[in-house]
């Protein structure tokens, strides 16, 4: 049951999308801010599937981050469906932080995102964000915010940050605050993010299944919570039953590693997250499967939650 009633006077809320290339730091900057880990970090682009939303809560605003697939040409039904994702988020944001990182020059891929945008969202309007401020030297984060202005117009809002050294994250977020609406507070004040817990939990053992793994595609690794039960012989413990989907069964002997060490180590670093994640004890009993093609078949990705 939302309480709606709790807002102040002169109190704003409303929807914030970053958009941008892969490896922007996204993901980075929404943890960042919502000072929680939801969004998944992997070393990989394309790896957030779900609109996750952080939900960062101050006297005067809320501000619901809604943290999307990256827009790209799709090339498999799974891509079609992520893009539909995206263009249904974007419809319905207030503001846009368009990222861009210090370290590369703004290319086609930065145009052609920002058209879509301008496209899906018209009337949203769009901050600059130049994101891993640490990453270079002073000059060419002077060069990023001289092509933002050009390209998003002279009176554009634009704002360097560093999402890992927590640099200029509070002007951000007032600027941030500044586009939006006055509105009421959507969710209660301790809500961090919406996705469920299950999905956090998925999306934590995903994350730990893509890590190092460059060879081998980011997006032919799914994972579902079958089951969390307390421990019958220990309440303070949850078991959770959760299984890998791959499509291919060389992608399974990757995972499984020499005498299923890699797996062991997923498991391991997967199960003190969602402690964290939880704060209880937990039992991780992760499986691995082989669907094949489940990217391609409407009845798998359903299955999956696609």
């Amino acid at each position: 049951m939302h309480d709606f009633t709790s807002a102040p006077e002169g109190f704003r809320s409303g929807f914030v999308a970053f958009v941008g290339r892969p490896n922007t730091g996204k993901s980075t900057l929404t943890n960042a801010l919502v000072g929680e880990k939801i969004a998944i970090m992997a070393d990989q682009p394309e790896t957030t599937r779900h609109p996750i939303r952080g939900i960062v809560n101050r006297d005067d605003a809320q501000v619901i981050v809604v943290d999307t697939p990256g827009i790209h040409r799709p090339r498999t039904l799974l891509g079609e469906r992520l893009n539909d994702v995206v263009r249904d988020t974007y419809a319905d944001v207030d503001v846009i932080g368009f990222t861009v990182p210090a370290d590369e020059k703004l290319g086609p891929g930065d145009r052609f995102i920002y058209e879509q945008i301008r496209e899906i969202s018209p009337k949203a309007p769009v901050v600059g964000i130049v994101t891993k401020l640490d990453k270079t030297s002073k000059d060419a984060v002077g060069e990023r915010l001289i092509e933002l202005h050009e390209m998003l117009g002279p009176d554009s809002e634009v704002v360097p940050v560093s999402a890992t050294e927590q640099v200029q994250l509070d002007v951000l977020l007032n600027v941030l605050v500044s586009q939006l609406p006055e509105g009421p507070r959507f969710y209660p004040q301790d809500h961090v993010t919406d996705e469920d817990m299950e999905t956090r939990i998925a999306e934590l053992i995903r994350e730990e299944a893509l890590k190092g793994l460059r060879e081998e595609l980011p997006h032919s690794v799914a994972v579902q919570v079958d089951e969390m039960v307390p421990d019958p012989d220990n309440p303070e413990r949850t078991m959770i039953y959760a299984v890998v989907y791959l499509e291919r069964p060389g992608q399974k002997r990757i995972l499984e590693g020499p005498d299923g060490r890699r797996l062991s180590g997923i498991t391991h670093r997967a199960r003190r997250q969602i402690m964290d994640l939880t704060g209880t004890n937990v039992y991780l009993d992760l499986r691995m499967k082989v669907l094949k093609n489940w990217q391609s078949d409407p009845k798998a990705l359903g299955r999956l939650g696609f």
